[in-house]
């Protein structure tokens, strides 16, 4: 009715209580070809979580990081990656970057919300219909809290433009590298897509 659609947790097939455990989908095996790409994909989460980080500081008014803390915050995220591949995720673990913008929102950058937060995760996680509600959220509602969380990610990673020379040629190519390549190289890829069905990469990668 007016265009909305309810989805019930039955018809999303999920079942009332699911504990995961290790190697459920069964025996790990190993592919040069995909272990190649999720090192790339790990590297790529690393510098985004590297700078996630220091926006996560800045919006918490809290002091510098020192390269000790930044280095033992990307050494968890490789536990949980690793966690993650015993798991049978199919994909690794990253900071989520919208938590800068939600930190940045309500102003609440307490250590002890995260912790409590973390618990109500890994419990409601093992209960399906509780994920079912989530998955049932509309997808109009959710773009509306990506577009407010950006907003504040992309004003933090601009505001550290404060401490570069904007008149040196290296930071000018820098920037201007930057913004080209992450404006042009997703337009090409929905273009081709959109003329040819397929991407432009054949990995020939299998999908369970």
């Amino acid at each position: 009715k007016n265009g909305v659609v309810i989805i019930s947790s039955r018809e999303l097939g999920v079942c009332r209580i699911r504990v995961p455990y290790p190697f459920q989908w069964g025996a790990p095996s190993f592919d040069a070809g995909e272990a190649f790409a999720m090192m790339m994909a790990s590297f790529v989460a690393l510098v985004e979580s590297t700078g996630a980080f220091i926006s996560v500081s800045r919006y918490a008014s809290a002091t510098p990081m020192p390269p000790s803390i930044l280095s033992r915050g990307i050494g968890w995220q490789g536990v949980a990656i690793l966690v993650s591949g015993l798991f049978g995720t199919a994909n690794g673990s990253s900071v989520s970057v919208e938590n800068a913008g939600l930190l940045a929102l309500t102003r609440v950058g307490s250590r002890r919300v995260v912790q409590i937060s973390a618990g109500f995760m890994i419990f409601f996680s093992i209960l399906g219909k509780f994920g079912a509600v989530f998955a049932s959220i509309p997808a109009p509602i959710i773009a509306g809290l990506y577009c407010l969380f950006f907003a504040y990610v992309g004003a933090g990673g601009l505001s550290f433009l404060q401490f570069c020379n904007l008149n040196s040629f290296r930071t000018k190519f820098i920037l201007g590298f930057s913004v080209f390549m992450g404006l042009s190289v997703p337009q090409y890829f929905n273009e081709y897509t959109a003329i040819n069905g397929y991407g432009p990469v054949h990995t020939g990668a299998r999908w369970v």
